[in-house]
This record gives structure tokens, sequence and C-alpha cells, in this order.
């Protein structure tokens, strides 16, 4: 049977063997958490009960700290500090109002009378709102000042200012600069702040610097990702610039296969494309290849830019076993492939098969452009077939196909070279009435034939034309009118006149 004193000493004994007094259940840290949140409702409140009306009432040295105070006043009614997702709440209260002004206020307060560590996530909304206004010198300061802050800044803030600076072209030339000085703040750029600038690189088309910064980024040992290589490759296969060169495409290429990523079918199509149009036939035609081995199915237009190389290349057995090939898997041939095919006849002088192609593809709903006339007109003038080309023209005019300038100078070369120089002449006129300058050969060309044929009266009329839309012939035609002057006394003054003209 226990004694009654044993009963007494126990919490005696515990509270001595701890040294520990029971709180009161008021102090806890629950309740001051619990404070924090109903200082951060009241907070709330007051703003949404405070007008426009109500703020300009106040005196102007409490105007500029409106919000401020009523930060101050809240927590401080509770006996609690104020906690960053307050102070986030008034940053974000003050940009929806666009007053930066009064955040200046706010911004200060928190760096100077706070003593509590501020996330870096407010900086970094802050680093985009101030971005998106066009405050680039302020989302600048705000970075470095964030030590100020109690804040240590890590690539999060960088890549939140880097990419607000990568949006202008002209804050691009500060970069280098602001990644030396974050260097010293120990922040290390990391494989996001290089996809953020190569980015920016591809889309103001300085695909060279991206290119390097990519070799930095392995040198650097980060692991670029394939929609990296595919966002580079993309870009320097759009690029129409003559300096790019298909060993700097193949470059990327084949480094991209080397990172052990497999290209795509967007970054297939990209290379052939490019190969294509510079006249790189026989490599679009083994990408093609690969492609298919890699058991990924080429559109039409990755097989039309394999035929165009192959016909720049004049590797016409190719072409004609490329062209059975698309209508093998089953694709439908656009007019682009078309033109190209029709192109590939015409290199080879196969003129008549061209024109045949032409109703062919008539019949299978695809209607011809002036390019594939154009085409068809250039080879009938080639082999020097005027009746072919004016039935070419003729056919133009019924189905009411725009001719351009080029339309008009195969067809003044062509009756030049059929003899039929008075025609020419009003080709050329019906040529300028529409507003289309020829090229100064044309002139030239029209000229010479016409005093070597002893029709001087057409060749002035012709010079008087060309006068008077400001355009001089060339040597050619000087030449030509001068030997006409010295056998010919009778337009001496004409001539003279429109040699001072």
């Amino acid at each position: 049977m226990l004694k009654p004193s044993s009963s007494i000493k126990i919490p005696n004994f515990f509270l001595r063997k701890k040294r520990k007094w029971i709180r009161s259940p008021y102090k806890t840290r629950w309740h001051y958490l619990f404070n924090q949140q109903q200082a951060l409702q009241t907070l709330k409140r007051s703003c949404l009960s405070s007008t426009p009306d109500s703020i300009v009432s106040q005196s102007p040295l409490k105007t500029p700290s409106y919000l401020l105070n009523c930060l101050i006043n809240s927590f401080d009614s509770y006996q609690c500090d104020p906690t960053p997702t307050a102070y986030d709440f008034v940053i974000k209260t003050l940009i929806q109002k666009s007053q930066f002004n009064e955040l200046n206020h706010v911004l200060s307060h928190l760096q100077n009378v706070e003593k509590m560590e501020t996330p870096e996530w407010v900086f970094v909304d802050l680093i985009r709102v101030y971005g998106e206004n066009g405050m680039i010198n302020e989302a600048i300061d705000l970075f470095f000042r964030m030590p100020k802050f109690r804040c240590v800044p890590t690539v999060l803030s960088l890549n939140s200012l880097l990419f607000v600076l990568c949006r202008n072209r002209e804050c691009l030339r500060i970069i280098p600069q602001l990644i030396l000085k974050s260097s010293v703040m120990n922040i290390r750029m990391e494989e996001s702040s290089y996809s953020i600038l190569i980015n920016a690189l591809c889309r103001i088309g300085r695909i060279d610097f991206a290119i390097k910064l990519l070799n930095c980024m392995i040198f650097d040992e980060f692991d670029p990702d394939g929609k990296l290589y595919s966002m580079v490759l993309s870009s320097l296969c759009r690029q129409k610039d003559v300096t790019v060169t298909s060993f700097e495409v193949l470059g990327v290429w084949e480094d991209m296969k080397r990172g052990g990523f497999n290209p795509g079918k967007g970054d297939f199509c990209n290379v052939i494309k490019f190969l294509g149009r510079q006249g790189k036939g026989k490599d679009a035609f083994d990408v093609l290849c690969e492609m298919k081995r890699e058991r990924i199915k080429p559109d039409i237009m990755s097989y039309t830019m394999a035929l165009y190389g192959l016909v720049e290349e004049r590797e016409f057995s190719r072409v004609e076993e490329l062209f059975d090939e698309i209508l093998i898997v089953g694709l439908v041939p656009n007019l682009f492939t078309y033109n190209v095919y029709i192109k590939s006849l015409c290199e080879q002088k196969k003129a008549d098969d061209a024109y045949t192609m032409i109703s062919c593809i008539e019949e299978l709903g695809c209607q011809p452009n002036l390019i594939t006339y154009n085409t068809v007109l250039e080879a009938f003038c080639k082999v020097r077939e005027l009746t072919r080309v004016r039935e070419v023209w003729s056919e133009m005019k019924r189905k009411s196909i725009e001719v351009d300038h080029h339309s008009y100078s195969l067809m003044i070369d062509a009756l030049l070279i059929g003899g039929e120089a008075i025609e020419a002449c009003k080709m050329l006129e019906e040529m300028l009435f529409k507003s289309f300058l020829p090229l100064f050969s044309i002139y030239d060309k029209i000229i010479h034939t016409l005093c070597q044929e002893g029709l001087t009266s057409e060749a002035l009329h012709t010079l008087q034309l060309v006068s008077s839309h400001d355009v001089l012939p060339g040597s050619l035609s000087w030449k030509a009118l001068v030997s006409v002057l010295n056998l010919n006394h009778d337009h001496t003054d004409t001539m003279l006149a429109s040699l001072v003209n």
C-alpha cells in the first residue's frame, strides 16, 4: 500500500528533474502563427475597403506609405511581426494599381527596418513584373540588392533577370557583365540559364553565338537536352544567309546524335529542307534515307526538298526513282513537287514531256501556276522552238495566268532568236505599258537586232520609248546606232537629239 506522501512527490520530482515550468496556453507557437494569420486578414480587409478617393484624401506625407501603414498597424494590433506573405500581398496590390513609387517605400522599409529573411520568390516575381513594365534598370538594381534584404540569391533569381534581359535585344549586351558579377555572388549558371540565353540568341538570328554557347555548356559539364539541340538546329536551318553552310548544319546534327539524342521528324525535315535549298542533293537524299531507316515516315515536303537538291546536282536518275517512290508510298504530290519534277524534265531538254506534264497535273486536280509555265516557256526558248513558245504563251493568256517581267523577257528573247524583231518591239511596248522594266540586256538585244536588220526607224522609236522611262541602253546599242549613223545620214539629226537627251 502506497503512502499518501508518495503521490505528492511525483510531480515535484518531475519539475525538479526537468527544470521546466508549465507554459501559458496563450503564448505557444501556434497562437503566434494564428495572430499573424489574423493580422494578414485584417490587412486584406483594409486594402479592399480602401478606395482611390480615400487614399488621395490622406495627407501628402502619408499617401506614399498608405498600404505600408496598413501593414504595420495590422500586425501591431496583434503584437506580432509582419510575414513575407503580407509583404508579398502589399507588393502585388501596388503592382495592380501601378503605384511603383509607393512600392519603393515598401521595399526600403523591408530592407532597413525588418529583420526577417525575405524569401527569394518575392524578388523573382518582382523582377518579372519590372521586366514586363520596361523597368530594366530597376530589375537589375533589385537583383544586386537582394543580399541587403537578408536573402541569398540563387540561379532562380538570375534566370528571372536573364529572361527579362533576353526579351529586349538592346539589353543583351548587358548579359556578359551580369554573368561575371553573378559569379562573384557565388551564383553558378545551370542548364536552365544556358537554355534561356541560347533561346534568345536563336530568336535574334545569332546562331553562331548560340553554337558557341552550346559548346561552352558542354565544356562546363552540362548535358544539353534534345529540345535544345532541336531549337539550335531548326534556327540554323531557317537562316537564309549564305554564310550558313551545310558543314555547320551537319556538325550540329552529328553532335546531337553523339549526345545520345534521336532526332525527331521535325529535325529530319528541317535538315532536308536546308540541304535542298543549298543544292546539296546527295546529302539531302542521305538524310532522307536515314529518316526512313529510323522508321519515320517522311512528309511530302521532305521528299520535295530532296528532289530539289537532286535536280540542282543534276542527279536525274535518282530524281526519277524518288518521284516514283512518292507515288508508291501513297503521298500526294503538291504543286511545288510537280514544279520541281517539271524543272528536272526541262533541265534534261525534255520540254515536250514537261509541257505534257502540265495537262497531267491538271487532271489530278492541281492547278499549275506562273512558275510552272515560266519553266516550260524557258525550256522551249532554249531549244528554239518558237511555235511551242507561242503555244504556251497563248495558253497562259487563255487561262488568265498573270505573267511577270520574267515571262516577257523569255518571250522577247525567243522572238529575237526567231527573227521576229518587230513582234519583239510590240512585246516590249506591252511590257512597259504594264510597268515591267526589263534588264538592260533586253534593250540592247532589241536595238542591236533592229539595226542589223536595217530597221533604223524602229530602232529609233525603241530608243525614244526606252528614254521616256528614264532608262538608257548599254554600249551594244550605241555601237549599233553609230554604225547605222555612218551608213545612213537621213536619221542623223534624230539620233543626235537622242544622244543629247
